[in-house]
């Protein structure tokens, strides 16, 4: 493979880190001004923080990941997932990671003032059920997933299926606590979405 395609690879990989994670920081600070209540960035409680080193080091691993990538050559990347290295991947790799940041953002207009990052369970906010939430109860989750997948095709190594698969697990752990929750606040018109929508992919593919 060119120096040149690993260099672009490698540049999509960081820069979607970057841009995801600081539009998630830009998105806590707008919900603050606009409600004057905090998103919850920060973990409350045991299972949070645990899923939140969780993320950590998805996060972690996603900024580092096109650092650890040198020569295909040298780590024997294109003789180990030679079908994943052509080009045409390269183009659906991007695709995935732009489109799954392009419907994040339609995801944070949908929700609003009602998007936080964490559960506090003293706090009583309204359902949203519009635009993606019609089908999917936790989109954003499942379009990082989207993005992961992307960057798996991007830069194929097995760090790549380590952040993507560590991502799904707190991603499922996360949706599971936040329904618990809902269905506290939100009684039985959440029993009905739970019966209408699917967790991660639409109910026709549950």
């Amino acid at each position: 493979m060119p120096v040149d395609e690993l260099m672009l690879r490698r540049a999509i990989v960081f820069g979607s880190a970057v841009v995801y994670w600081a539009g998630v920081f830009i998105q806590i600070r707008r919900v603050r001004q606009r409600t004057g209540r905090s998103a919850n960035p920060l973990p409350l409680g045991l299972k949070e923080q645990l899923l939140w080193l969780g993320w950590l080091l998805v996060v972690t691993g996603w900024l580092a990941l096109p650092f650890l990538i040198d020569q295909p050559a040298k780590i024997g990347l294109a003789q180990l997932y030679p079908p994943l290295m052509q080009r045409p991947l390269l183009m659906i790799g991007a695709g995935l990671v732009a489109t799954g940041y392009a419907m994040t953002l339609w995801c944070y207009a949908i929700m609003g003032e009602t998007w936080r990052m964490g559960v506090d369970r003293n706090e009583r906010t309204r359902l949203v059920t519009r635009g993606p939430y019609r089908v999917v109860r936790h989109p954003i989750y499942a379009l990082q997933v989207l993005m992961l997948i992307g960057v798996a095709l991007l830069l194929p190594a097995p760090l790549a299926g380590l952040i993507l698969a560590v991502h799904y697990l707190c991603a499922e752990l996360k949706a599971r606590d936040e329904e618990a929750y809902l269905l506290t606040v939100h009684g039985d018109e959440y029993r009905g979405y739970l019966a209408r929508t699917g967790r991660l992919l639409p109910r026709i593919f549950r």
